[in-house]
């Protein structure tokens, strides 16, 4: 039973068992479903900046708004440390490569949507636009999953793919945060997040390291970790929230600035690795401290969100799986070559140039953030469903990478 949960959080499967239990609701019983989604926990919950300074928490604010937030702060911290250590993927030039294909990954789809938008459906151009970024979101978690059936576990396209991904996130993660803001924007809220980042960080990381310098035995950073622990960064990251809530700035990025705060390992051993529950750092004990409960986490975001009548289908879905079906396999592919050869950054070894075609059709399965970014780009309706039905079809990407893999004769490497 635990190789069978294990497994199931591992690869994020509790998301799609929910987004397959919302769609059968939804299709059945509409009516019960949105009752479901709108359900009110708490009226006039003083967390918000409308009206009167109060708004009503309903079950999809409480996981769309707040807890996803945890799942936000999970890909904020392999961005980190892929950025900040040493040895870290995202430093050097054995990024470059990769970073060109993220490029071309999230400009692709950015031109198909909005090219099949304008010329293919140009009377609705200004009701889908607001939605160019869905497309451009690559799924970690189910990339990762089919990236190792297609090429094996050893193969150096799935690392590639898993920095392409990492900087897509990171990108994501900017998009949301400029374009589609939660409300009237306020920035001046932001600098409560600022303040609660650079007191966390500056009395219980940086003053502790100070004080230590020079003993080995590490006095001070040993007690803040082993009698405070998390708790002041957890602390700091309601405050930060609340912080990017009241700016208008979509508040599950809210943890984003306390991230980098915490106290990490000077190593890091990948994404979904064993090894990383062994390292005893605050930052790498918080996140196996949250594994689970964002999984939960994700499997009620895609009860909540994933719930579209198969009517619902329209040009928004067209367009969506448009942008990921082709904008990114072509997008990775061109600017893959250009990074490679034109710029001679140059590839792994081991891997092909045909093998950055398969990449982009494996990155193409966007599922959960480009549902996320669907539920913020576009108001409930029609228009915001038909979205979510692109984003939840490019899951057929994992067919199209498996047919073209074959096609191109990918040799797999086991790990």
């Amino acid at each position: 039973m635990y190789r069978v949960w294990n497994f199931l959080t591992n690869y994020s499967l509790l998301l799609i068992i929910g987004a397959v239990l919302a769609l059968f609701w939804a299709n059945t019983n509409p009516d019960s479903y949105h009752h479901f989604v709108d359900f009110v926990i708490w009226d006039h919950a003083p967390i918000g900046h409308l009206h009167d300074g109060h708004r009503t928490l309903t079950l999809h604010y409480l996981i769309n708004d707040v807890l996803m937030a945890l799942f936000f702060a999970i890909a904020a911290k392999e961005v980190w440390e892929a950025v900040i250590l040493k040895e870290g993927s995202l430093r050097g030039k054995k990024a470059a490569t990769p970073l060109f294909a993220t490029l071309g990954g999230m400009l692709g789809p950015i031109v198909v949507y909005l090219g099949m938008a304008y010329f293919l459906w140009n009377d609705t151009f200004s009701q889908v636009a607001n939605g160019w970024a869905i497309p451009t979101a690559t799924d970690i978690a189910f990339s990762y999953l089919v990236g190792r059936m297609v090429f094996g576990a050893g193969h150096p396209a799935v690392r590639f793919l898993l920095l392409l991904a990492i900087a897509d996130d990171a990108a994501g993660l900017i998009i949301l945060a400029i374009f589609y803001p939660s409300g009237d924007l306020a920035p001046v809220w932001l600098l409560l997040s600022l303040g609660a980042a650079l007191a966390v960080f500056g009395l219980f990381n940086w003053l502790p390291r100070r004080l230590d310098r020079g003993n080995q035995d590490r006095p001070n950073s040993t007690w803040m970790r082993e009698k405070l622990g998390f708790w002041p960064y957890v602390v700091a990251g309601c405050i930060s929230w609340y912080g990017f809530q009241q700016s208008g700035i979509h508040p599950a990025l809210g943890l984003l600035p306390i991230v980098p705060t915490i106290p990490h390992a000077d190593r890091a051993f990948g994404i979904f690795s064993e090894a990383e529950q062994y390292l005893t750092d605050i930052l790498n004990t918080l996140e196996h401290a949250l594994k689970h409960p964002v999984e939960i986490v994700l499997f009620f975001f895609g009860l909540l969100n994933a719930g579209v009548v198969f009517s619902s289908i329209g040009e928004p879905t067209w367009l969506v799986l448009g942008g990921l079906v082709i904008g990114k396999p072509m997008g990775i592919l061109l600017f893959g070559i250009i990074g490679a050869h034109v710029l001679r950054l140059g590839l792994p070894a081991g891997m092909r140039t045909i093998d950055l075609l398969v990449v982009g059709c494996v990155a193409a399965i966007g599922f959960t953030v480009s549902l996320f970014v669907a539920s913020v780009a576009f108001d409930a309706g029609p228009v915001q469903d038909a979205a979510k039905m692109g984003a939840l079809l490019s899951f057929g990407a994992a067919i199209i990478s498996l047919i073209v893999g074959t096609l191109t004769r990918v040799q797999k490497v086991r790990g």
